[in-house]
């Protein structure tokens, strides 16, 4: 027993999920993560208008995405003409800052903020003492070098100025 719907010209067609309104299609997109958007906006023109709202996209993004926004590398006029959506994909990748000795990202699928430091960035004993440290160069990760520390003891120190709010779902 399928449904179906009249047409302009008096014929009836079936009805299927291109019929739905966008905007009912837009509170289901709401509540998946960013990959699902994404593949449900293939389905069709409705799912693809539905899913570049702009309310959807503010769902994804964290409370202080401004915040991390201006912490994240690039062009400044450009930044502020990025919709919700092209924020989230902004944060999503690496942005390096602090003389790239730090990088932040959000995590695709639950938004989660993450937080790579380098040796570089931190107040370590001896960290410039040839004695105690080796930095080996490295393609395996985004920061260039490891640092190997060479002793038993170590004394390590950060302070991070950073503003992070964790928020539940």
């Amino acid at each position: 027993m399928g449904a179906w719907v009249s047409s302009m010209d008096g014929r009836e067609r079936p009805t299927g999920l291109g019929d739905l309104p966008e905007s009912c299609v837009a509170e289901v997109l709401v509540r998946l993560d960013p990959p699902e958007i994404g593949r449900f906006a293939r389905l069709s023109r409705t799912f693809r208008a539905a899913a570049s709202a702009d309310f959807v996209w503010e769902a994804k993004l964290p409370a202080n995405y401004r915040y991390l926004m201006e912490k994240a590398p690039g062009e400044e006029s450009s930044k502020h003409g990025f919709g919700p959506r092209e924020i989230f994909a902004k944060l999503c990748r690496p942005n390096r800052f602090d003389a790239d000795t730090k990088e932040f990202w959000l995590e695709k699928y639950t938004g989660g903020f993450c937080m790579l430091i380098s040796s570089k960035a931190l107040t370590i004993t001896g960290i410039n003492d040839q004695r105690y440290w080796n930095y080996i160069p490295t393609n395996e990760s985004s920061i260039e070098f490891v640092a190997v520390y060479q002793y038993s003891w170590i004394d390590i120190r950060q302070i991070i100025w950073f503003l992070i709010v964790i928020c539940g779902t």
